[in-house]
């Protein structure tokens, strides 16, 4: 794959932002013109958008890079309720490409067309992928507790009136993990008297606990995702690993939780989700030290499972690549020939345009770069 590095990652830079035009284009026809007459229609058709425009790097991951989730699931609630009810989503935001693996397994329980997320509002004006995310009606937060309380009402409303089952990650720790975040998470914590985490930073509880009021009768259940990889893996856990194909080996085990579970009082909500990232960082520091979720967290064991790439996600990707790579080499062909130099080198240029972007949404994605808004918090 190394030799095809600059072309590879090319072809999947066109094929991922031409997608996503042509998707944005179909999403905004969706919501004029069938959303205000039936809704229910709109969101079904809105999934096969979705999932198509996210398909485009499950493909890469699986088919190009090779990699693949080995994940540890109760086989009867599997069977019973996996992608058969809405759904809340907790995961650590600890890799840079933590929420690529969530989009993994969603696809293979079915769902990953309605797997959907709380995220800064900024992000929403982000073209082509933030767009994708506004028209699919994602929880968009301002970090401002007072707008962000009603938002979070009205919208949670509307994301599990969907007609198919809707998974909504929540990242609780409200950013991701870097050692200078955790530091201060520690402080944090020691001052407060909270429990003091190793593997996750302290979680914020004003989001859940907002939420739960309007979740309880629309959502009947918690899905717990601790992801992990191993901190010897010769290959980082990277989006540019993927790009570059090679092939990386994320571990992760998901457990169901009734919502019920959850005390309805605000103050033992809160205290609830303490305990459960408690047990959480019991889980992953399981992991680390001996090689098993299982051994030292005290938690039942359950098997592990490995799916197999579905043929759906590389059909996608064909499908889209070829429309692409045709239409272009046509376009320069037929302007080479007639002599058309503005619309040669304007393609040229949408190439290298393509190409910059996913170069730059690669290095947004490292955990270097990653938000200052834990820091901050933690430090006020």
């Amino acid at each position: 794959m190394g030799k095809l590095t600059g072309l590879g990652r090319l072809l999947i830079a066109v094929t991922f932002f031409t997608c996503g035009f042509f998707v944005n284009i179909a999403q905004l026809f969706l919501h004029i013109f069938v959303k205000p007459f039936d809704k229910r229609l709109c969101r079904s058709l809105m999934y096969y958008l979705t999932y198509s425009f996210y398909c485009i790097l499950v493909c890469v991951a699986e088919w190009y890079a090779g990699s693949s989730v080995r994940v540890y699931i109760d086989p009867e609630d599997e069977k019973k309720y996996f992608a058969k009810e809405h759904g809340l989503l907790l995961m650590n935001h600890t890799y840079e490409i933590d929420w690529l693996t969530a989009w993994m397994v969603t696809d293979k329980f079915g769902n990953l067309g309605n797997t959907k997320a709380y995220a800064k509002k900024m992000l929403r004006y982000v073209p082509i992928l933030g767009w994708v995310w506004w028209m699919a009606e994602f929880i968009f937060l301002d970090r401002n507790f007072d707008k962000d309380k009603i938002v979070i009402k009205e919208q949670l409303k509307v994301v599990f009136s969907y007609p198919d089952p809707v998974w909504l990650l929540l990242n609780a720790e409200g950013t991701r993990y870097t050692a200078a975040k955790h530091e201060l998470s520690v402080k944090f914590a020691q001052e407060r008297g909270l429990p003091v985490l190793k593997h996750h930073l302290i979680p914020r509880t004003k989001g859940f606990t907002t939420s739960l009021p309007t979740l309880r009768g629309i959502c009947p259940a918690i899905y717990d995702i601790n992801l992990a990889f191993k901190r010897d893996a010769k290959v980082k856990p990277s989006m540019l690993s993927q790009l570059n194909g090679e092939t990386v080996e994320p571990y992760m085990y998901i457990r169901r939780v009734p919502l019920s579970d959850v005390p309805e009082d605000e103050k033992e909500a809160a205290a609830w989700m303490q305990e459960f990232f408690m047990e959480k960082d019991r889980i992953i520091d399981s992991f680390h030290e001996t090689g098993s979720f299982f051994k030292t967290s005290g938690v039942k064991e359950v098997p592990m499972k490995m799916y197999k790439p579905r043929l759906a996600t590389l059909l996608n990707f064909i499908g889209w690549a070829t429309v692409c790579v045709s239409c272009i080499l046509y376009y320069m062909i037929t302007s080479f020939i007639a002599g058309n130099w503005v619309g040669f080198f304007a393609v040229i240029s949408v190439l290298a345009l393509f190409y910059g972007l996913m170069e730059h949404a690669v290095n947004a994605s490292k955990i270097s770069k990653s938000s200052s808004y834990g820091a901050k918090q933690a430090a006020k």
